[in-house]
């Protein structure tokens, strides 16, 4: 398989479930596997990590699990009939008192404060924008609405008010028991819906902490998803390790015209920040149904590879599709096809660039001097990851390998992009390290006997963060 810098996150389903599919869809390019925790009970998706992790075993490949918290249930109530036709003009009372099934005068509310955060005026947007209310009144736990954009509207729908505003919190108490369950399962990354602010992440980072499981620290990832966290995006940043751009509760909020431009400030920004991003929701729709995607979701993957993101994410195209298997293919032969056209502006990188950490001079230090070389291969030796992270933000066409004595921490790298992790026993000693390295990367077809690389390692071996010497080798 060629080498692929972009990652591949896809979600797990009753689609995937198989575990011979699940192998498949993994020697096929999947790095991460999201467990929605939107649907299912814990023991599933316990089951289900079990099964990722065997799958991972089989086929060879150490993948990341990404647990991914459902958040405030900001949705209308059931209908009698489980779905009405609203026409434009007609009233529409959304009641958060009502206890009785809806019908087409007006539904009850799972989510009970939206009597409190509208008034007069404000337009409501529920099922992903197809159906538009404006509110007249709000009347008690009544909002009384005119339909202003009718059509079906069933069951549980989402609602969104425009321009955000939703007061509804990012951690619901099932989010804290899902924290728990997701620390039992040992997952690498924690993605939390709907934060507004960096204190909603660093709630979540005690939790988890709380929670942990012998030392086990997930990668914290916030999903980008109400108008509120725009302005608040580098805040947010500072205390994730990574963002996820979910375009699809966004576009509702901001409006569809938006989100592009937002994307690549989101990227751009993480990127700038030594963070992690996903780049999420309807990249391969209409393979959901359809054994080939379109020419827009085929431009819409590739533009988001040119722009940095390190992960694409498929959705329902993996959980609940017809082509599981064929959607990961296509997205991975997209990935290398765009990757193929990326220029590469590393000097750009270094020019006024300031660097205050040791370690972080010289993950700098190796991607310049290899860069200029033409080296074969970039090799970080790596207790954390954090190494290979900071080699990761910069654009470099050489492939970079990062190995680590720790199994979580191979995951952990699994989602980030242009690094290909490999689980290698180090030595205490620095010069039997570095010989095992070369081995280790020979054995694999990476470096063949004449080949210029780069390697870092620090002193003393196995210390976080204590990367402090770049070597300049030549394979024998």
């Amino acid at each position: 398989m060629p080498r692929r810098a972009t990652k591949i996150v896809a979600t797990l389903g009753p689609a995937s479930s198989d575990p011979a599919l699940l192998e498949a869809m993994i020697r096929a390019g999947v790095n991460v596997v999201r467990l929605n925790f939107s649907h299912g009970k814990a023991q599933d998706h316990v089951d289900r990590a079990r099964l990722v992790r065997e799958a991972s075993q089989r086929a060879g490949r150490e993948v990341a699990i990404m647990a991914d918290l459902q958040g405030p249930k900001i949705r209308v109530g059931k209908f009698a009939e489980g779905k009405v036709m609203l026409e434009p003009g007609a009233p529409f009372v959304l009641d958060a008192s009502r206890t009785e099934l809806g019908d087409i005068h007006g539904v009850g509310l799972d989510y009970k404060e939206l009597p409190r955060d509208v008034k007069a005026g404000d337009v409501l947007l529920l099922n992903d924008g197809l159906i538009v209310l404006t509110v007249n009144a709000v009347k008690g736990e009544q909002v009384q609405t005119t339909v202003k954009l009718g059509g079906e509207l069933s069951n549980n729908k989402g609602i969104n008010k425009q321009g955000g505003g939703l007061t509804a919190p990012a951690l619901t108490a099932k989010d804290m028991e899902d924290i728990k369950t997701a620390m039992s399962l040992q997952a690498d990354y924690v993605a939390v819906s709907f934060p507004k602010n960096a204190t909603d992440m660093e709630m979540a980072r005690q939790l988890c902490n709380v929670a942990c499981i012998n030392g086990h620290r997930p990668g914290l990832i916030a999903k980008i998803e109400r108008a509120e966290a725009i302005p608040e995006l580098d805040r947010i940043l500072a205390v994730s390790d990574g963002i996820m751009v979910a375009r699809g509760d966004l576009a509702v909020e901001v409006g569809n015209a938006a989100v592009p431009g937002l994307q690549k400030h989101m990227i751009k920004r993480a990127r700038e920040m030594d963070r992690l991003v996903i780049t999420a929701t309807q990249m391969m729709e209409s393979m959901i149904v359809n054994p080939v995607p379109t020419r827009a979701e085929v431009s819409d993957v590739a533009n988001a590879v040119l722009d940095g993101t390190d992960a694409v994410m498929l959705s329902a195209e993996t959980a609940a599709g017809k082509y599981p298997l064929e959607t990961v293919e296509m997205m991975a032969a997209i990935c290398l096809e765009a990757e193929k056209t990326d220029h590469d502006p590393l000097d750009d990188d270094f020019v006024g660039a300031h660097f205050d950490r040791i370690d972080h001079a010289i993950a700098m230090g190796a991607l310049f001097t290899a860069h200029h070389l033409k080296a074969k291969a970039i090799v970080a030796l790596t207790d954390s990851g954090s190494t290979a992270l900071w080699m990761s933000r910069h654009s470099v066409r050489m492939p970079i390998y990062a190995l680590t004595p720790k199994v979580a921490t191979q995951r952990k790298m699994a989602l980030m992009r242009n690094v290909s992790p490999l689980l290698m026993d180090t030595s205490a000693d620095r010069d039997t390290a570095l010989a095992d390295a070369e081995a280790h990367l020979k054995k694999r077809g990476i470096v063949q006997s004449g080949d210029v690389y780069a390697i870092t390692v620090g002193e003393p071996m196995g210390t976080p963060g204590g990367t402090n010497t770049l070597k300049i080798c030549r394979a024998d």
